[in-house]
């Protein structure tokens, strides 16, 4: 008897901190990116947190390094602990799908931003920029920039990640029918990095006979490191798209650098996702729509007075 009581003490005294852990919880939410390393994403994170705390919980901040598996297990965590809700760029559609899969199970409500998840069904929504009409918007640029056609390098973004995919998607629904003036004379992923932009380019460059009129990237990293490739090699007068209006890539716009890039307001999407989550988890109010897209913008010279972080160019 007296071993029972014993046993008994330990157990509730190990069961206080389990407790309290997740009764903290009970006021927060998991913010989760693919990783912090991309300055897009940086910018995410802190919209993300910004509109947690005006909503009066605290954020819980995973960096997904880039790697499903860190990601996921961040994911498992909070809901070990607890959390009221989880907002999430995924790293990999797919290979996210069972984590959120089991968040949705637990009774944690889920909405996804940027990256869309399609095969889980029970999640709240989804939030982001239709990369299909970004990348359309890239593609309606390089018509209207030469109107006689050209031949374009593509550097397109991660293998498996959704705005990858439909950016490239959109991008060829507009040159495709029109492929005998528009050539895509070297199309590959250089993982959304500036680094493999840069690699990537310079290979490409090195195996054309001639230098392509334009470079178009899925993203501006990549396009940041194209813009180094060609200035390494004394090469003038190609057009440089890229995508997502980082304050670096909007002052190359300004200072001639790069052509273009596309703004997908991704501050606006991160706030509107916590809203979105806030809403359910106050009064049980679900969205009108399940999927919630702004339209991406192309981004010039013209018009620079629209890009959501101008404010951030030096």
């Amino acid at each position: 008897m007296h071993k029972l009581n014993r046993r008994s003490v330990i157990l509730g005294a190990m069961a206080l901190p389990l407790m309290s852990s997740v009764a903290l919880a009970a006021d927060k939410i998991l913010a989760s990116v693919p990783g912090l390393s991309f300055p897009f994403f940086v910018h995410m994170m802190n919209a993300f947190k910004a509109e947690i705390a005006k909503q009066g919980y605290e954020a819980i901040e995973s960096d997904g390094q880039v790697s499903s598996p860190k990601q996921t297990a961040d994911v498992e965590a909070a809901i070990t602990q607890g959390v009221k809700g989880i907002v999430i760029s995924p790293n990999e559609v797919d290979a996210m799908a069972p984590a959120l899969q089991q968040a949705v199970e637990a009774g944690i409500p889920v909405v996804t931003v940027d990256r869309r998840v399609p095969s889980v069904e029970g999640i709240l929504a989804h939030v982001g920029a239709d990369n299909v009409k970004g990348g359309e918007a890239q593609g309606n640029l390089i018509v209207s920039m030469f109107p006689n056609g050209a031949t374009i390098i593509n550097l397109q973004g991660q293998s498996g990640a959704s705005p990858a995919i439909d950016r490239n998607k959109g991008l060829h629904n507009v040159l495709d029918g029109m492929a005998d003036k528009y050539k895509i004379v070297f199309e590959q992923t250089a993982g959304f990095a500036r680094d493999k932009g840069l690699s990537v380019t310079e290979a490409a460059l090195s195996g054309l006979a001639e230098a392509p009129q334009v470079i178009v990237a899925a993203n501006d990293d990549m396009a940041l490191g194209a813009m180094e490739a060609v200035k390494a090699r004394g090469l003038s007068g190609i057009a440089i798209i890229g995508f997502d209006a980082l304050p670096e890539a909007l002052a190359q716009v300004r200072d001639g650098g790069l052509t273009a890039t596309i703004e997908q307001f991704p501050g606006q999407q991160s706030a509107l996702g916590v809203q979105t989550l806030v809403a359910f988890l106050k009064d049980g109010t679900k969205p009108a729509e399940k999927v919630l897209l702004l339209t991406p913008v192309a981004v010039t010279k013209d018009n620079l007075n629209i890009a959501e972080r101008l404010g951030e160019v030096k």
